[in-house]
């Protein structure tokens, strides 16, 4: 039975701060149409987002942390029991981003440290295995954080849309959260739409593959399992979050799932910053709870390649109101933007090396 498999611990547990962060630095899709296609066709989106040649997963893991940590309040960083980063772009190949990212928020060195993978979804395992620690009585805050500077090949149709950014979350008892965890069902098949071999810089992918057999079916049965469980329908939510690997495919799966496109409004960014590959979901989620008001529903559905989706069902609390404000907005990052061309995109994603 689909209520056997619903994953929740006995301990209840919530969001007790949350911070995004999204670089500044806008490539418009319309430039890397004009580099590659002759600026003939659309493109998926209208820009994405451009880390700075000093901005990498552990620089905006940091900053998204750091708010996170000012939405918290007075929660003292030496009791984040577990600091834990998922990515696919991780600046190391051998020495954790989350080490540097608890040093520098003051965890340490009592405590876990450690990085996730799992292409797009690397994000929401960290929160699902967050969940589960606190949830289990072993720590009494543990913060997750999903971020990446995602890589395409030149010329690639990930080009247009692989982005930088994302979103941290502190973890904590539901009894202190601002939004308060339901329950949550993941979903996960040897689909291979998308990999990347160690020693490669650029990823591949299975073209039109990555839609029915890999994303939709996925995205679709996560959410279905958790609603299934829970009781609840689309009309229970007062927003709803996808993966988003670009406009079409979230809106799609909304279409399918039975959501209204008012209910997926607040949390789709991809438009404006791109995918952001791990941090993609969870930086949707931060943008919906910059709006979302007490007694709101939010349902949380991941992507990430190789396949699988995590769903989870969140119930915002009183706490919401005050705690908005103690941070930037994820919208006040995308409105920070400046534009570059494509030569500057170059420079700034070392796609080019001078040795």
């Amino acid at each position: 039975m689909v209520t056997d498999r619903i994953l929740k611990p006995d301990r209840e547990t919530g969001i007790v701060g949350y911070g995004a962060y999204v670089p500044r630095y806008r490539l418009p899709a319309t430039e890397v149409a004009r580099i590659w296609m002759d600026e003939e066709g659309g493109t998926p989106i209208r820009e994405k987002s451009v880390p700075g040649p000093d901005e990498d997963v552990v620089t905006m893991s940091i900053e998204a942390a750091r708010n996170a940590l000012a939405r918290a309040g007075d929660v003292d960083p030496t009791l984040i029991r577990a600091v834990w980063v998922g990515s696919e772009s991780h600046p190391y190949a051998v020495k954790p981003t989350s080490t540097i990212v608890a040093e520098a928020i003051g965890a340490t060195p009592l405590t876990q440290a450690g990085d996730w993978e799992f292409a797009c979804k690397a994000g929401t395992e960290a929160l699902q295995a967050t969940i589960g620690f606190v949830g289990s009585g072993m720590a009494r805050y543990g913060l997750a954080i999903g971020m990446d500077t995602a890589q395409a090949r030149p010329g690639d149709a990930l080009e247009y849309t692989a982005s930088a950014g994302g979103a941290a979350y502190l973890i904590g008892p539901a009894e202190e959260a601002l939004a308060a965890f339901e329950g949550s069902f993941s979903y996960v098949t040897d689909t291979p739409d998308f990999w990347r071999r160690a020693h490669q810089h650029y990823p591949s992918h299975g073209g039109r593959f990555t839609g029915q057999p890999a994303y939709f079916k996925h995205v679709t049965a996560a959410a279905r399992g958790l609603m299934e469980a829970l009781g609840m329908e689309p009309t229970d939510y007062a927003h709803v979050v996808f993966h988003q690997p670009n406009a079409k495919f979230p809106q799609k799966a909304a279409k399918l799932l039975g959501f209204t496109s008012a209910q997926v409004e607040a949390g789709l960014l991809v438009n404006e910053i791109g995918n952001t590959y791990a941090g993609s979901s969870l930086v949707g989620l931060s943008a919906v709870l910059d709006v979302a008001a007490p007694g709101d529903r939010v349902l949380l559905v991941s992507y990430g390649s190789g396949a699988g989706s995590d769903a989870f069902s969140l119930w915002v609390t009183g706490a919401i109101k005050e705690r908005q404000r103690r941070a930037a907005a994820t919208r006040d990052y995308i409105a920070r933007r400046a534009e570059i061309d494509y030569a500057l995109y170059v420079r700034f994603t070392r796609k080019l090396r001078k040795k």
